[in-house]
């Protein structure tokens, strides 16, 4: 069985930055631990980084959302915390950094295809935006493969909004635990 854990946007900006809010940093020892699960298992670890550049406030996105943050390069756009020094460490062991200037990435769902992933867990930021974007986009590209959502291990701003996107990826046969 090939495995892999996909770690969404766990980035400065979306814990305490611009876009953060007060629960997002008490995920970190969760994330932190799975990724050191993961490279101790042999499971591959696969980062997905929001990347925005300078011009962010006159992308689609930008003028939906009109709150910069993730801009390549700074310090909100960095991975956070103790999850961040894991990163460092799987770098080191062949971790993949995915940089996707949208809600999800459609170069994730190759990557998952390509390499046969038929087991992939997801955890990270934010729940209701794209981390469900993400785990639907690999829903489409591995079918028939087991995904999974750690409910301790994502969050948003607004709960109700968490338990709907933890909610419509269950109904999608995702496994929420």
């Amino acid at each position: 069985m090939k495995k892999a854990l996909v770690v969404v946007d766990f980035q400065n900006d979306f814990v305490n930055g611009s876009l953060g809010f007060p629960e997002a940093s008490g995920l970190d020892p969760l994330i932190a631990s799975k990724v050191r699960k993961a490279m101790t298992d042999g499971t591959d670890v696969i980062f997905t980084l929001d990347t925005h550049e300078k011009d962010y406030l006159e992308t689609f996105e930008g003028r939906m959302l009109a709150v910069p943050h993730c801009l390549k390069g700074t310090e909100g756009w960095r991975i956070f915390g103790e999850t961040g020094k894991e990163a460092e460490k799987a770098r080191v062991h062949g971790a993949v950094f995915l940089e996707k200037k949208q809600f999800g990435s459609i170069e994730l769902g190759r990557l998952l295809a390509e390499k046969g992933y038929d087991d992939v867990e997801f955890c990270g930021l934010v729940s209701n935006i794209c981390v469900v974007s993400n785990v639907l986009i690999a829903k489409g590209a591995i079918p028939e493969a087991v995904l999974s959502v750690d409910s301790k291990a994502t969050g948003s701003a607004d709960k109700s909004d968490t338990d709907a996107a933890l909610r419509i990826m269950k109904s999608c046969q995702v496994r929420v635990f």
